[in-house]
Protein backbone atom coordinates (compact mmCIF):
# COMPACT_ATOMS: atom_id res chain seq x y z
CA UNK A 1 0.00 0.00 0.00
CA UNK A 2 1.16 3.50 -0.83
CA UNK A 3 0.19 6.37 1.45
CA UNK A 4 0.58 10.07 0.80
CA UNK A 5 0.62 12.38 3.83
CA UNK A 6 0.07 16.10 3.74
CA UNK A 7 -2.53 18.85 3.68
CA UNK A 8 -5.09 18.75 0.87
CA UNK A 9 -4.92 22.43 -0.05
CA UNK A 10 -1.11 22.38 -0.51
CA UNK A 11 -0.12 22.92 -4.16
CA UNK A 12 2.62 20.29 -4.05
CA UNK A 13 0.19 17.77 -2.58
CA UNK A 14 -2.21 18.50 -5.44
CA UNK A 15 0.59 17.88 -7.96
CA UNK A 16 1.60 14.63 -6.25
CA UNK A 17 -2.00 13.39 -6.06
CA UNK A 18 -2.60 14.23 -9.72
CA UNK A 19 0.58 12.43 -10.73
CA UNK A 20 -0.34 9.32 -8.73
CA UNK A 21 -3.84 9.27 -10.25
CA UNK A 22 -2.59 9.85 -13.81
CA UNK A 23 -0.15 6.97 -13.39
CA UNK A 24 -2.82 4.66 -11.96
CA UNK A 25 -1.03 4.28 -8.64
CA UNK A 26 -3.48 3.23 -5.92
CA UNK A 27 -2.82 5.20 -2.76
CA UNK A 28 -4.39 6.39 0.44
CA UNK A 29 -4.26 10.10 1.27
CA UNK A 30 -3.92 11.16 4.90
CA UNK A 31 -4.59 14.83 5.61
CA UNK A 32 -2.80 15.93 8.76
CA UNK A 33 -5.48 18.48 9.53
CA UNK A 34 -8.62 16.40 9.00
CA UNK A 35 -7.36 12.88 9.71
CA UNK A 36 -4.85 13.90 12.35
CA UNK A 37 -1.45 12.55 13.23
CA UNK A 38 -0.19 11.27 16.55
CA UNK A 39 3.16 11.51 18.28
CA UNK A 40 4.09 7.90 17.48
CA UNK A 41 3.49 8.36 13.73
CA UNK A 42 5.39 11.61 13.66
CA UNK A 43 8.30 10.06 15.59
CA UNK A 44 8.40 7.24 13.01
CA UNK A 45 8.54 9.80 10.19
CA UNK A 46 11.28 11.72 12.01
CA UNK A 47 13.34 8.57 12.54
CA UNK A 48 13.05 7.65 8.86
CA UNK A 49 13.60 11.11 7.38
CA UNK A 50 15.40 12.99 10.13
CA UNK A 51 13.46 15.49 12.22
CA UNK A 52 15.41 18.42 10.73
CA UNK A 53 14.28 17.36 7.25
CA UNK A 54 10.70 16.84 8.39
CA UNK A 55 10.36 20.29 9.97
CA UNK A 56 9.38 22.84 7.32
CA UNK A 57 11.36 25.88 8.44
CA UNK A 58 10.70 27.74 5.19
CA UNK A 59 6.93 27.87 5.61
CA UNK A 60 4.86 30.73 6.95
CA UNK A 61 3.72 28.81 10.02
CA UNK A 62 7.27 28.22 11.23
CA UNK A 63 8.44 31.74 10.39
CA UNK A 64 5.58 33.18 12.45
CA UNK A 65 6.64 31.32 15.59
CA UNK A 66 8.11 33.44 18.34
CA UNK A 67 11.86 33.29 18.81
CA UNK A 68 11.55 31.29 22.04
CA UNK A 69 9.80 28.44 20.19
CA UNK A 70 12.49 28.43 17.50
CA UNK A 71 15.39 28.57 19.95
CA UNK A 72 17.29 25.47 21.02
CA UNK A 73 15.26 23.09 18.89
CA UNK A 74 15.54 19.45 19.82
CA UNK A 75 13.77 16.54 18.16
CA UNK A 76 11.15 16.37 20.91
CA UNK A 77 10.50 20.12 20.81
CA UNK A 78 10.19 19.99 17.01
CA UNK A 79 7.75 17.06 17.20
CA UNK A 80 5.59 18.95 19.70
CA UNK A 81 5.56 22.01 17.43
CA UNK A 82 4.66 19.89 14.38
CA UNK A 83 1.85 18.13 16.27
CA UNK A 84 0.42 21.49 17.34
CA UNK A 85 0.80 22.98 13.85
CA UNK A 86 0.74 20.25 11.16
CA UNK A 87 1.49 22.84 8.47
CA UNK A 88 5.07 22.75 9.80
CA UNK A 89 5.47 19.16 8.58
CA UNK A 90 7.27 19.13 5.25
CA UNK A 91 5.12 17.68 2.51
CA UNK A 92 4.38 15.59 0.73
CA UNK A 93 5.54 12.56 2.60
CA UNK A 94 5.16 9.37 0.59
CA UNK A 95 5.18 5.98 2.30
CA UNK A 96 5.81 3.10 -0.07
CA UNK A 97 6.89 -0.43 0.85
CA UNK A 98 7.87 0.63 4.36
CA UNK A 99 10.09 3.48 3.15
CA UNK A 100 9.41 7.19 3.64
CA UNK A 101 10.20 9.85 1.04
CA UNK A 102 9.90 13.62 1.37
CA UNK A 103 9.08 16.07 -1.44
CA UNK A 104 7.71 15.43 -4.91
CA UNK A 105 9.02 15.29 -8.42
CA UNK A 106 7.72 13.07 -11.20
CA UNK A 107 11.17 11.51 -11.68
CA UNK A 108 11.50 10.80 -7.96
CA UNK A 109 8.07 9.13 -7.75
CA UNK A 110 8.70 7.14 -10.92
CA UNK A 111 11.93 5.79 -9.43
CA UNK A 112 10.39 5.08 -5.99
CA UNK A 113 7.36 3.31 -7.45
CA UNK A 114 9.34 1.40 -10.09
CA UNK A 115 7.35 2.76 -13.02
Amino acid sequence: MTTLYGIKNCDTIKKARNWLSQNDVPYQFVDYRTDGINHEQLATFAKACGWQNLLNTRGTTYRQLNDADKADLTEEKALILMLAQPAMIKRPLLEHEGQYHLAFSPDQYQRILGL
